[in-house]
């Protein structure tokens, strides 16, 4: 056994473990608490969460993976600046979502999605099968069924939900692999209370509406629309997270 009393090779323990460290060591190096050039040493790492190095190095290897860290031999496990992070990486973006400096990160998020969401949505227009087109009209009758008496958690189901599809069936696949990004966005704001109790009618109006156009093959309207939808997530920033 070790010091946590999991035995040898026990793959679940090993990832508890694993996990223990990644969930402390993540949104400390994305709030900063180990400014960039920072060298994390392993063995004060194994002292500090009583673990065998074992685990320190597998977690380790996951922050090396999103670009946080880097490994070199008689230098150690060191911090790298934050414009070599991958900003991408939904673990990376929902550790900074949950950090000091969410209301900025929320924004640089937003940004993105005015950017791509309506391009893809006029794609979309064009694109989309019959069983997306269904698709969208079911998660935005979903919003609307879900958008009173605060359900926020499974108003979040349907709309994450379709902003993936409106990706997918962009028939971009840059614009696809984006869906875990506007699906932590949504998700960091809702678990955060970056939304109102229930969600803006107007916004829930605005995903029909989208939908319609889609089915209806109308491009310039689904990319007006769905600008809208960014236009408006950005101005409830302006009053939830200033």
């Amino acid at each position: 056994m070790d010091t946590q009393g999991i035995p040898p090779g026990s793959t679940q323990g090993m990832r508890g473990l694993h996990e223990r460290v990644l969930s402390s060591l993540g949104p400390a190096i994305t709030a900063g608490e180990y400014p960039p050039g920072t060298v994390l040493r392993t063995d004060e790492l194994e002292r500090r969460f009583d673990v065998s190095r074992t685990v320190i190095r597998e977690a380790i290897r996951v922050l090396e993976s999103m670009h946080l860290v880097a490994s070199r031999r008689r230098v150690g496990v060191t911090v790298r600046p934050t414009e070599e992070w991958n900003v991408y990486d939904p673990q990376v973006i929902r550790w900074r979502l949950a950090g000091a400096d969410r209301p900025r990160q929320l924004r640089s998020l937003t940004v993105l999605r005015s950017a791509v969401e309506p391009v893809a949505a006029g794609l979309a227009a064009a694109l989309a099968t019959p069983e997306q087109c269904a698709a969208l009209t079911r998660h935005a009758l979903g919003m609307v069924e879900t958008s009173r008496g605060q359900q926020l958690d499974a108003y979040l189901v349907h709309d994450t939900a379709f902003h993936r599809v409106v990706l997918n069936a962009s028939g971009n696949e840059m614009f696809a692999r984006l869906g875990d990004v506007v699906a932590e966005v949504l998700t960091g704001r809702t678990h955060h209370h970056v939304m109102f109790t229930d969600p803006d009618p107007a916004a829930v109006t605005l995903h029909v509406r989208v939908a319609e156009a889609v089915r209806e093959r109308d491009a310039a309207r689904a990319e007006e629309l769905t600008r809208e939808i960014t236009v408006g997530a950005m101005a409830e920033l302006d009053v939830l997270a200033p």
